[in-house]
């Protein structure tokens, strides 16, 4: 799995770096194979002015599915960064689920209802009124 990690306008430190891959690692593993990449974008709007300005934007490139996107403003980069990284992981799963709409579809196949209890007769056909 690819990440890409970006600062815009914000230094990108080696640790908030590592916090990020470990993040999405733990919540994409499991899908991992259907993702292209992860593109993460960190900053901060408003500068030295502080203030609730601090985000995170996560784009997942999917195989067969659209892009999962999503973006989280707070205070704190590390808690913008996890609950990014914990929704993107949400939004994936309905992604998927919802670019293969057959899986799992056999498992609420429901055969037609017959009465075992109905003799067969020799020569004579299921639907017959006759």
């Amino acid at each position: 799995m690819i990440v890409d990690i970006h600062g815009q306008e914000f230094t990108v430190t080696a640790a908030l770096a590592e916090h990020v891959r470990r993040r999405l690692r733990f919540v994409l593993t499991r899908h991992s194979d259907r993702i292209q990449r992860v593109a993460v974008r960190v900053g901060d709007e408003n500068g030295p002015r502080g203030g609730v300005d601090k985000y995170c934007r996560v784009q997942v490139h999917l195989r067969d599915a659209r892009v999962a996107m999503v973006e989280d403003v707070g205070v704190d980069m590390y808690a913008a960064i996890d609950r990014a990284a914990e929704r993107v992981g949400r939004v994936v799963v309905k992604h998927l689920d919802r670019a293969h709409p057959v899986r799992g579809a056999m498992r609420h196949f429901v055969r037609p209802a017959r009465n075992r209890h109905e003799p067969v007769i020799p020569g004579h056909h299921q639907g017959d009124f006759t």
